[in-house]
């Protein structure tokens, strides 16, 4: 079903409100003395747009706007995400003192980039992807770099925006050379024309490297990584959080999106055939290893507790990409599977990194010795499941999203693939354990400073660790929705159901 622009407003209520509240907040700032109460706002309106995705799940999937975006369970599940991701950063700028000044405009442009955030997971034209990420990288700059008087955060927005540029006129020109291989800019129609068999391979496999290059800046996958350690030391901690969980959902829906309708096809029984005899997975497989292993090995060096965190960031995008690569329903639900349990993790670490920062003003790892017995015994074990569950230690949610990874991977017997994750995870061990003991066994030293959190902060860490341990014991309606959302809305033209010259499987 294909809808015309006005037809398409019933489905596009979510972006609607977030629009309503963007606009709503730049007004209020200049009437609204006290400031904070626009973080409300930003909450409020996020909330309903959340609601307004969970309203429409159930609803008939469609193309909108004359087939530039589209309404299936895989871009409800994505906006889902970003919702919630949006929610709690929010959260905790409200209790940030990073943010405290200008928060009208720190809160619109927040809204903004997850608008552009829902419309990366559910675009199904080349022209609407590529404006759809330009439009969350720029609204991204801005929040890198919001601390304006802060010479490390303008240094990590510049840095972002020599990157993004970079990335963004590499990502561009493929995605050029593929409109000139197929002669159309829709997805779908991409893969008509690749089902034909009309395209060569070559050019096509050049047009998806640099592509690639996009994707990968998005997701900061090697070696488009460079600028998350510098960008996610440099920005305020809840801006940090939305860009490691957010952005890096957003990346994956569009890299999803782009290379399962538009560039396969489905096989029956769960699988899929890379088509055009261009096989990407097998290039993309060796970009998941590297940057699995760059991440961990450099992880191990940093004594930056948000520069850690940012190559843990850059090796599980490592982690997913395996998922990614299997061109299998079982590898796309565990993506979005760990994607979710990744949220918590991820989050659930920042907030007690924002708490432990709020009260001393140090963000090291020699700042959080002795965390338990001076005061933040709540933010100690919070942070030390959060760890536990990024690396994959049962019975926490991490070990399960690992599972299903490794799993789908060991299934189309990718052994190597499997084997170098494994090592990997670790190595990551060692990094995260290497927290743990100094917040439990390594004893104060005086200079540290006393940590206190307040209840509703202590709240949200709480629910945060809980929900993470509980999907380590219970996790099948999560997976459930994951499973529900790996569908695509598609209309196949009656020319391309015949065989394609695809593989079926990557081995």
């Amino acid at each position: 079903m294909s809808l015309d622009p006005i037809q398409s407003l019933g489905y596009f209520v979510p972006e609607l409100l977030l629009s309503v509240a963007v606009l709503a907040i730049f007004i209020a700032d200049l009437v609204v003395p006290r400031k904070s109460l626009l973080g409300w706002v930003a909450f409020a309106g996020t909330a309903l747009s959340l609601l307004a995705v969970l309203s429409t799940a159930d609803s008939e999937g469609a193309w909108l706007f004359n087939r530039m975006i589209v309404h299936d369970p895989f871009a409800t599940f994505f906006k889902g995400i970003f919702a919630l991701a949006t929610l709690i950063t929010v959260w905790m700028s409200l209790n940030s003192k990073e943010v405290d000044a200008n928060q009208g405009e720190f809160y619109a442009i927040l809204l903004s980039s997850t608008l552009g955030m829902y419309f990366m997971a559910s675009s199904t034209n080349m022209l609407m992807a590529y404006l759809s990420l330009e439009f969350v990288s720029l609204t991204s700059y801005i929040l890198t770099g919001y601390m304006r008087r802060n010479r490390r955060s303008g240094e990590a927005s510049l840095k972002y925006l020599i990157y993004g540029g970079v990335a963004s006129g590499t990502m561009i020109y493929g995605l050029s050379w593929v409109f000139g291989l197929t002669g159309s800019l829709d997805y779908a129609q991409i893969n008509h024309a690749l089902t034909t068999g009309n395209v060569a391979p070559l050019p096509l496999f050049i047009a998806l490297v640099m592509s690639l290059a996009g994707f990968g800046y998005k997701i900061s996958a090697a070696p488009f990584h460079m600028w998350a350690p510098d960008v996610y030391t440099g920005a305020p901690i809840p801006v940090t959080a939305f860009l490691s969980v957010g952005s890096k959902a957003a990346g994956f829906a569009l890299l999803i999106r782009f290379f399962y309708p538009g560039l396969s096809t489905p096989l029956g029984g769960g699988n899929w055939g890379y088509l055009a005899e261009v096989n990407w997975p097998q290039f993309v497989l060796l970009v998941s290893m590297v940057t699995m292993t760059i991440g961990n090995l450099a992880a191990i060096q940093q004594s930056n507790l948000k520069r850690l965190l940012a190559y843990s960031s850059i090796a599980h995008a490592g982690y997913l990409l395996m998922g990614f690569v299997v061109l299998t329903d079982d590898g796309l639900k565990a993506v979005l599977f760990y994607l979710l349990v990744y949220y918590l993790m991820n989050f659930g670490a920042f907030l007690a990194v924002l708490l432990v920062v709020n009260s001393t003003g140090r963000e090291d790892i020699d700042g959080l010795r002795g965390l338990a017995w001076r005061g933040g015994w709540a933010p100690a074990v919070a942070l030390g499941v959060f760890l536990f569950s990024l690396a994959g230690i049962p019975p926490l949610g991490g070990f399960i999203g690992k599972f299903y990874l490794f799993a789908a991977v060991i299934e189309q017997d990718l052994y190597l693939l499997a084997l170098v994750g494994v090592l990997n995870s670790v190595v990551s061990l060692y990094y995260y354990a290497r927290i743990v003991r100094t917040m439990f066994l390594d004893m104060p030293q005086g200079d540290e400073g006393s940590v206190t959190i307040d209840a509703p902060s202590g709240a949200i860490l709480a629910v945060l660790a809980v929900v993470t341990l509980v999907l380590g014991i219970y996790w099948a309606p999560v997976y459930s929705l994951a499973e529900r959302a790996v569908t695509f809305h598609r209309e196949q033209p009656a020319a391309a159901a015949k065989a394609p010259p695809a593989t079926a499987q990557l081995r």
